[in-house]
Formats: structure tokens, C-alpha cells, sequence
């Protein structure tokens, strides 16, 4: 029978094989391109769901957030204040996300993806109980804070594949 935690591993898993096909063959057009002019790119929501990993994980783990520790900050040189994440960005500061390339995007997504599958193989079954944010109620857990991480990133893999199907379509 499988654990909770191989759950877990196996859903960041899926979102790493999802999202890694969605950037394949990607150029810098694609990357920016919009379906409409308030709509978010492929880019953004790659970079977003990433950063918003990062933060999230980094926070229940009690480590430095990737985006600073490890320089993505500078890498990806975005107009962003340095603990954005993408929450709450209006379509002008989405648009802002550019000049960054796919195998960027991946590189950052990668290092994020391992230290997340890290974190959870550290982990028992019993450490999901544990309460992460008390701002809620009912208060947050691990295993919510962990699923929601996992929601959010299925959400958005599955908007950028939208948005590639689409631009792939309309270059016909």
C-alpha cells in the first residue's frame, strides 16, 4: 500500500513530467505569447507556479527560498520587487516576464522540484499532521499546505499546456 508521502512524491512527479513537456520546443515567442491581451503566457505561469513552490516549500521546510539562496533572482532579472512570487500580478507585470528562456524556466522549476522531493522523502506519514499556518481555520497542516502546492501546479501546467495548444493553432 502506498504512504502518504508517496503520494505526495508521486504528484510532484506528474507535475514535473507535465510541465516539462508543456517548455519543450518552446522558443521566446511562444514563451510571451498571449491569447489575448490580459491573458497570462506560458512564461509567467511556468515562472509563477515555480516561485510560489519555492516560497511555499522553503517556508514549511524552514530553508532559504531557492529564487535568493541560489542567485534565480539575478538570473532571471525581472522588474520585481526579490520576494515576488507572481500572487495578485496585474497583465502588465505578467508581460514584464521576458527574456527568460525555456531551458531557464526548466533549470529554476528543476532545482525547485529536487529539493521539494527532498524535503517530502525526509518526512513520516505522522509529520503531515503537523500545523503549518495558524492564520486559517481550521489552522493548516503539512499534507493541506502540501496538496494545495499541488493543486496550484497542476492548475497552471495545465494553463500553460491550454496556452501552447492555442498559440499552436493559431500559427496554422
Amino acid at each position: 500500500m502506498a504512504s502518504a508521502i508517496d503520494i505526495l512524491t508521486d504528484s510532484f512527479e506528474r507535475v514535473s513530467g507535465s510541465l516539462h513537456r508543456v517548455l519543450d520546443g518552446l522558443d521566446d515567442d511562444q514563451l510571451t505569447g498571449r491569447i489575448d491581451p490580459e491573458a497570462n503566457t506560458i512564461g509567467w505561469l511556468v515562472w509563477h507556479l515555480t516561485r510560489g513552490q519555492d516560497a511555499q516549500i522553503s517556508d514549511v521546510a524552514g530553508t532559504p527560498q531557492l529564487w535568493l539562496e541560489d542567485g534565480w533572482v539575478d538570473r532571471f532579472d525581472l522588474p520585481f520587487a526579490a520576494n515576488a512570487t507572481g500572487y495578485a500580478q496585474s497583465a502588465d507585470e505578467v508581460g514584464q516576464v521576458a527574456g527568460v528562456s525555456a531551458t531557464l524556466l526548466a533549470d529554476y522549476f528543476d532545482a525547485v522540484h529536487a529539493r521539494t522531493l527532498a524535503y517530502i522523502a525526509s518526512l513520516s506519514d505522522g509529520d503531515l499532521d503537523r500545523v503549518v499556518d495558524t492564520n486559517w481555520d481550521p489552522p493548516v497542516t503539512l499534507a493541506a499546505r502540501l496538496v494545495s502546492v499541488v493543486n496550484d501546479d497542476v492548475q497552471h501546467v495545465g494553463q500553460a499546456a491550454f496556452v501552447k495548444g492555442v498559440l499552436a493553432r493559431s500559427q496554422k
